[in-house]
C-alpha cells in the first residue's frame, strides 16, 4: 500500500489496527467459488473440539476435561462436536461441514512460531519457503479487475508473496464526523489521484460499518464483513481470518467454550451474509498443532501434535468426519503424550483447493508444496 492510500485511510480511521479481534485478509480472483481460510493461533485442541466421546480411553485420559457427551452434538457413534458449536451443528446436519481428525503438517515441534511458519509457508521445515501458500494458489488463478483487499494490521504470511494484497483493518480510533469527511471529499476532489483513493475508502469504510456507523471487531461482526466483500460480484474469492487465543494452558474448559463460541458465530455470519454465494464458498479451519492428551496441573493442556481441522460452506460435501483414528491408548500416543497424527494437512489444503477452483491436483501440490501427494482420500471434500 503506498503512503496516499495508508494517509487516505488513516484519515477517516480506516488505517489503524487491533490486537485482539480476529484479523482478515482478502484477494481477488476470477470465478464464482470462494475459499477462506481461519487460522485458529494458538494450537487449537482438536480433542475437545470434535470430541472421541465414543472412544473408551478418552474419559480416562482427559479426566476432569472431558466434555460430557450428553452435552455435545453427536455426529457419529466415535464423535461429537464440543456444544458450543451449535451453529456448525446446523451446517454439519445441512451436508455443509465435515471434520479432518488426527491431522497435522509436517512440523513434529512445538514452537507457535515455528509452527505457523510451516502451515502458512507450506514449507516441510520453519522458514524453508518466504512466501504463502495461499499468495502462490491466487498466481493459480485469474485476477479480475477490481485490486485484492487486506483486512488485517498486516498480510498474514500466507497471503504474503509476489501477488499484491492490499491491507484493511477496522480501527479503535474514534469514528469521523461526517463534516469532516464531506469536506475531505471536497478537499479532494480536484486531484486525480487522492480523489480515486478516497472514493475506494468511502466505500470500503461503508461496507465495513454496522448500523451505528463504526466498524465492529467481535467475530459475527468481522465474519458479516467478509460475506459482505465476498459477496460482491466483482469482490475477493479467497480470504483469510485469524484467530488468537487458542493457547490453553490454564482453565481450558472455559476458555475453549469461549473460542469456539466466537468461531461459531463468525462462520454463522459468513454463511448468513453470502447469501446465494454461500453455495459456492468453502472454508477451512486449521490450527498450527494439537494440545496433549493429559491436562497438566492447571486445568489444561500443553502443546501437542494432530489437532482437528474443518471444512465447512455450501460446497462442501459434508455430515462425515474423515479420520484414520489411531486410538488414545497410552501405546498409541505421539511420544506417549500427544494425538497421533494419520492426516497429513498439506495433501488436505492441495485436494480442498484443487477441487474449489478445479484445478489439476499435481499442478496445485507442486505450486502450493513444492511436491505431488498420493491421492489419500477417496471422497472428494466438495460437491461438482
Amino acid at each position: 500500500m503506498d503512503l496516499a492510500r495508508r494517509s487516505v485511510l488513516s484519515a477517516i480511521g480506516l488505517g489503524a489496527g487491533f490486537l485482539i479481534a480476529p484479523r482478515m485478509a482478502f484477494a481477488t480472483v476470477g470465478g464464482e467459488r470462494r475459499f477462506v481460510f481461519v487460522i485458529q493461533r494458538g494450537a487449537a485442541d482438536g480433542l475437545n473440539t470434535v470430541i472421541p466421546y465414543g472412544d473408551p480411553d478418552y474419559v480416562r485420559q482427559r479426566g476432569a476435561l472431558a466434555i460430557d457427551p450428553g452435552t455435545a452434538i453427536k455426529l457419529d457413534s466415535l464423535f461429537a462436536l464440543h456444544p458450543s458449536l451449535v451453529e456448525t451443528g446446523k451446517m454439519y446436519a445441512a451436508g455443509q461441514a465435515l471434520f479432518v481428525h488426527a491431522v497435522a503438517s509436517p512440523y513434529r515441534d512445538r514452537s507457535h512460531f515455528d509452527g505457523q511458519n510451516v502451515l502458512e509457508t507450506g514449507g516441510a521445515a520453519p522458514y524453508a519457503v518466504k512466501d504463502g501458500w495461499l499468495n502462490r494458489l491466487v498466481g493459480l488463478l485469474p485476477s479480475t479487475a477490481e485490486a485484492p483487499i487486506a483486512i488485517a494490521p498486516t498480510v498474514p504470511l500466507a497471503l504474503r508473496g509476489p501477488r499484491p494484497v492490499n491491507s484493511y483493518a477496522p480501527s479503535t480510533l474514534p469514528q469521523a464526523s461526517d463534516d469532516l469527511l464531506a469536506r475531505v471529499t471536497q478537499l479532494y476532489a480536484g486531484d486525480a489521484q487522492l480523489h480515486a483513493l478516497w472514493a475506494e475508502a468511502m466505500e470500503t469504510r461503508g461496507m465495513a460499518a454496522d448500523g451505528s456507523g463504526g466498524p465492529r471487531q467481535d467475530p459475527a461482526s468481522l465474519g458479516k464483513l467478509a460475506a459482505a466483500f465476498l459477496a460482491k460480484p466483482e469482490g475477493p474469492r479467497i480470504a483469510m481470518i485469524e484467530i488468537g487465543g487458542w493457547d490453553t494452558h490454564s482453565g481450558q474448559n472455559a476458555r475453549l467454550a469461549f473460542q469456539l463460541k466466537n468461531l461459531d458465530a463468525l462462520l454463522a455470519a459468513l454463511r448468513d451474509g453470502l447469501g446465494s454465494a454461500w453455495g459456492g464458498t468453502t472454508v477451512l479451519v486449521a490450527t498450527e498443532f494439537g494440545r496433549t492428551v493429559a491436562a497438566n496441573g492447571t486445568g489444561g493442556t500443553d502443546h501437542g501434535t494432530a489437532s482437528a481441522a474443518m471444512l465447512v460452506g455450501g460446497a462442501v460435501a459434508g455430515k462425515r468426519v474423515v479420520a484414520d483414528w489411531p486410538g488414545l491408548t497410552a501405546s498409541a500416543l505421539y511420544e506417549g503424550r500427544d494425538l497421533k497424527p494419520t492426516q497429513d494437512m498439506d495433501s488436505m489444503i492441495a485436494a480442498v483447493t484443487a477441487e474449489s477452483f478445479a484445478i489439476e491436483r499435481e499442478q496445485v501440490s507442486r505450486a502450493l508444496f513444492k511436491r505431488t501427494f498420493q491421492p489419500g482420500y477417496g471422497k472428494p471434500f466438495l460437491l461438482g
